[in-house]
């Protein structure tokens, strides 16, 4: 009997995943890596592009987007939480199909990365998440999340909100808000809720599917050898992506406050990272006074993180 609950999607993918999972007599693994902020996940996205040709050796596909999208940063696959927040199935179903293509007979892995997977997390609507329900079916999916200490996380977060261009909808981009202000703002605050985040892909994918793990300071290296690629002569170059200290905050607010358009804020960003680099020594520690400090630890929602592995 045909479930009719089932969409469009979950059908037109089961058909081209068929003649995968007969070879392999198993499900595709499709491990998703929701990075938070600040837990290296530009170094990890950097490191696992670099790499293809060697995950592909160990039957592990980190794939190309469907389009070229220009990313200064890192090479991640945005896709999968814009065409949930905007519930846009086809774009959504043409992206996987994307991935599919890239599989080999080797493949047993698909691995995706993007840290909007749990910054817009709370911005994906019930009938996107369905979307979710269906891939849990039709793969063998696991989650994977590294989490900071709070107070870094969101003070972190803060700034590239306030770095980030307006956005219609968005509270929080590219405004002229202090910290204290803008952890008025329920959108900023619930991204203090870990256990929450975890809960609900937890009941999504299923409790032994979802993996959360405290960030030690090199993602790359845990994740390689989860994958078994460690080597002698492996040794992946770091990428730092440090964040704008107090003073140019500051100064950014004061952009913010003028109609900027994006393209222009963006133009004036290595010009900031300069008077940054200067300015350094003179900024202040920390844009969190005491009482803000506090009401952090009162809203974080911490989880219990794993700190064993298991290869993959």
């Amino acid at each position: 009997m045909v479930d009719k609950k089932k969409t469009t999607f979950f059908y037109e993918l089961a058909e081209l995943l068929k003649p995968i999972e007969q070879l392999h007599q198993k499900k595709i693994k499709l491990l998703i890596h929701a990075g938070t902020p600040k837990t290296g996940t530009t170094s990890l996205q950097t490191y696992l592009d670099k790499r293809q040709r060697k995950l592909r050796g160990k039957g592990i596909l980190y794939p190309h987007n469907l389009r070229k999208i220009t990313n200064r940063s890192a090479p991640k696959h945005q896709w999968f939480e814009k065409n949930l927040i905007t519930n846009h199935v086809g774009f959504f179903l043409e992206n996987f199909k994307n991935v599919l293509s890239q599989v080999d007979d080797n493949t047993h892995t698909v691995v995706l990365s993007s840290e909007g997977i749990y910054n817009y997390w709370w911005d994906i609507p019930e009938q996107s998440k369905k979307l979710l329900v269906e891939l849990s079916v039709l793969f063998d999916v696991r989650v994977w999340v590294w989490f900071r200490e709070p107070i870094q996380f969101i003070e972190s977060y803060y700034k590239q909100c306030i770095r980030n261009p307006k956005i219609e909808g968005n509270p929080c981009y590219g405004v002229d808000l202090s910290f204290s202000d803008m952890l008025d703002i329920p959108w900023f605050s619930q991204h203090l809720d870990y256990q929450g985040f975890i809960t609900e892909c937890q009941s999504v994918f299923g409790v032994e599917h979802v993996s959360a793990f405290e960030y030690k300071g090199d993602v790359v290296q845990e994740v390689i050898a989860l994958f078994g690629l460690t080597t002698a002569h492996d040794n992946p170059t770091r990428r730092q992506n440090n964040s704008l200290n107090t003073t140019s905050i500051n100064i950014l607010r004061t952009i913010n406050q003028s109609d900027i358009q994006p393209k222009d804020k963006e133009s004036i960003m290595p010009h900031l990272k300069e008077i940054d680099t200067i300015l350094g020594r003179y900024a202040s520690v920390s844009l969190i006074d005491d009482e803000s400090r506090t009401r952090v630890l009162e809203i974080a929602n911490p989880v219990k993180l794993k700190n064993s592995y298991q290869q993959i």
